[in-house]
């Protein structure tokens, strides 16, 4: 999640600064303390926080949306639910930004505290995706991509709109004008958009005025930052776009923006990751991100002096209170069919008719494929089951793409161990094996082109069962926005089952196996 290790220097770093699922990023800064936001989807609870004191080491620090009353994703399609968020800091707050496509259109919330609950959400009656906030003296304005892109001004102790929405730049061109967000530099209103789509084609353009309403002249220079031309065709980062600039503690300019890493054929299955370079931006000039507009995974340029964070633990044995903050659910979970409590040191999951074929929420918690080579496993029984009641892990993309391995009850009561694939209308079984034993290892491998499957019984001697490739579950091959996520459940086709799964431990090491 937090990148790769970095270096008690200020020369140099590796991108990208947060890895795995984790897109549209915005950042703002209080004094010398940064911390930022991601979209996340039908994944509960929503919108990631994130804290930084040299924009390079990040450290998940909770979620804004944390609370049904603040998020409804009931049975949201695949990809929906909560699109691009902003966060910014005014007057001693806190305000995240954002759209639920999914039911209740744009709105904001706030807090004095980003690591702790944010409010109810205030909602604001303008359409279009991918809103931001603008303050300026004692005048808030809202900026959305409604028929280009698009700025009102609001109460923003209400939402209420003061000022009729109001057109002010449609890009140089590209498809899918979006993500604004302006800035106030040497007294020029600079508008920061997206265009190209969220793809290969993706770019970052920019447009400035003296008049917040415009007219806005494009920067001849634009896009100030993409992939798509030649001098980038065969970097390992593509689909760079949708950025939020920033301007560090000590007067440095800087871009977080999202961008992917193709893998296996060139599809990617991490999801778009968050990014950073250095902007230089002189007096009434044009930005320009990284001297030409590209960006490498190897960033030597200076930094901010680096500062070191705990090392993150991606495993966890199950013995806390609530699951950490690296854990989501399928959009609003069921509270009661999940208990840390009711087995000391495990995660209980009670099945559900709600299979992971379904958009709705089953029994699921998961957390973010990070790497693209990487281990993870777990030790697991399944408890009061009968047949067609089931449990394991999955390699998740959406209800339409995943792989499960899970143990299941035969009608004669024997445990079976089944490797399944689900694909589009596609469903495979690829492995099945009669268990002798209640409880069992469950392990699974990636790179950069298969995943491969494993068990054990004492959990020192792996079983090889199967492997596929990886491209089955890219967004090339899908659509969608999001990415893999590593997942444990249960579930049932009994629709008054009583049965559970417990898991001891789960296990996720990045980097390549011996």
């Amino acid at each position: 999640m937090f990148g790769f290790c970095h270096f008690l220097n200020a020369q140099g770093y590796k991108n990208p600064v947060i890895s795995g699922f984790h897109p549209d990023p915005s950042v703002c800064r209080v004094g010398d303390d940064y911390y930022l936001v991601t979209s996340s989807f039908e994944y509960f609870p929503g919108v990631p926080v994130f804290h930084s004191k040299d924009l390079i080491n990040w450290t998940k620090i909770g979620h804004c949306l944390t609370r049904p009353s603040q998020l409804k994703l009931d049975k949201c399609a695949p990809s929906a639910g909560i699109y691009a968020p902003t966060i910014r800091y005014h007057e001693g707050r806190f305000y995240m930004v954002t759209t639920n496509v999914s039911g209740g259109g744009n709105f904001y919330v706030h807090t004095d505290n980003p690591s702790g609950e944010w409010s109810e959400p205030v909602f604001v009656d303008q359409g279009g995706i991918d809103p931001s906030l603008y303050f300026e003296g004692d005048k808030s304005y809202f900026v959305s991509n409604q028929n280009g892109i698009t700025i009102c001004e609001i109460d923003i102790k209400t939402g209420k709109k003061l000022t009729k929405g109001q057109t002010v730049w449609n890009g140089t061109g590209g498809r899918y004008p979006e993500a604004p967000h302006i800035y106030k530099k040497d007294g020029w209103y600079y508008l920061l958009i997206s265009e190209g789509g969220t793809e290969y084609g993706h770019k970052i353009t920019i447009a400035r005025s003296r008049n917040i309403y415009g007219p806005y002249e494009s920067n001849p220079a634009n896009p100030i930052l993409t992939h798509i031309n030649e001098i980038a065709q065969s970097n390992p980062i593509q689909g760079t776009g949708h950025g939020d600039f920033i301007q560090a503690h000590n007067g440095s300019w800087w871009i977080v923006f999202l961008a992917f890493r193709p893998q296996s054929l060139l599809h990617h299955v991490l999801g778009r990751e968050t990014f950073l370079a250095p902007v230089r931006w002189d007096a009434d000039a044009w930005p320009v991100i990284n001297g030409n507009g590209t960006v490498n995974i190897d960033m030597n340029v200076p930094t901010l002096p680096l500062q070191a964070v705990k090392p993150h633990d991606f495993s966890t044995s199950f013995d806390e209170m609530k699951l950490g903050v690296d854990w989501n659910y399928l959009r609003n979970p069921f509270m009661q069919q999940y208990s840390l409590t009711e087995k000391k040191g495990a995660l209980r999951l009670k099945a559900t008719s709600v299979s992971l074929d379904d958009n709705d929420s089953p029994t699921f918690a998961g957390r973010r494929q990070e790497h693209i080579d990487f281990s993870a496993s777990t030790v697991m029984s399944l408890n009061n089951a009968k047949s067609g009641d089931e449990a394991g892990m999955t390699i998740f993309y959406s209800s339409q793409a995943h792989y499960d391995l899970s143990l299941k009850k035969t009608e004669k009561g024997k445990n079976k161990l089944v490797l399944r694939y689900k694909m589009g209308i596609l469903n495979h079984t690829a492995s099945e094996e009669e268990i002798p034993a209640d409880t069992i290892y469950l392990k699974v491998e990636g790179n950069k082109d298969f995943y491969s499957f494993y068990y054990s019984l004492d959990g020192k001697e792996f079983k090889f069962l199967d492997k596929i490739n990886v491209w089955y579950l890219s967004s090339e091959t899908n659509g969608g926005f999001t990415g893999v996520y590593v997942g444990l459940y249960a579930s049932s086709q009994n629709k008054n089952t009583k049965a559970f799964a417990d898991f001891d431990s789960f296990t996720y090491k990045p980097g390549k196996m011996e």
